[in-house]
């Protein structure tokens, strides 16, 4: 059977570019571009703001493609276009840090969105470990570059935790074009954990 990556039609403007063969050797379309992105638009994605430091300074970038990866040893992955500069920053630097936006925070998701503005004007902000954590964040990790792949035209980053933080703050996530929060971080009165495990226990 022929490797789907070995199938992958390198030339640029097409909309219908994927395709595989089966065990048959029969030629079978997969998903165009816009029926991938339909599908993944569809999909409750965490906003973070990925950062980092470096002789010219801060930077960040609005980043959703951001997951955990493994506990032993504790690793996340986030995902850059091959084009992005803070790509080149990251690996440069050799370290990164995620901001795990909270619910509300959707102006900074935004701001580091965008092209040309300065975005840490705009935000509070501190060095933590050397590297931009912004203030009013769900969650913090600090991480070193444990590893960098080349993922069709991104380049998947593997941080490796070497701090992590949280507060009670409600987490902001996005799908749709719409921002949101889970519905029950929206409405919950959190119980102290002991009132949680005897609950569970009866």
């Amino acid at each position: 059977m022929m490797n789907v990556m070995d199938c992958l039609d390198k030339a640029g403007g097409r909309t219908e570019h994927h395709i595989h063969h089966d065990c048959l050797g029969r030629v079978k379309p997969m998903v165009t571009d816009d029926e991938f992105r339909s599908l993944m638009a569809g999909v409750c994605a965490p906003v973070t703001v990925v950062t980092t430091a470096d002789a010219d300074g801060p930077a960040g970038s609005t980043v959703s493609a951001f997951a955990s990866l493994s506990l032993h040893p504790p690793l996340i992955s986030v995902a850059f276009d091959q084009g992005s500069s803070l790509l080149g920053r990251i690996q440069g630097a050799g370290r990164f840090g995620v901001n795990i936006l909270a619910h509300g925070q959707e102006d900074v998701a935004v701001l580091f969105a965008r092209r040309g503005v300065d975005r840490f004007a705009a935000v509070r902000w501190q060095f933590e470990n050397d590297l931009p954590r912004l203030c009013a964040a769900s969650g913090w990790a600090a991480c070193e570059l444990y590893n960098d792949v080349e993922a069709g035209d991104h380049r998947l980053l593997f941080g490796l935790i070497t701090q992590a933080r949280r507060s009670d703050a409600a987490p902001l996530v996005y799908a749709d074009q719409t921002y949101g929060t889970h519905s029950r971080f929206a409405v919950r009165s959190p119980r102290p954990i002991t009132d949680q495990i005897a609950a569970f226990m009866r």
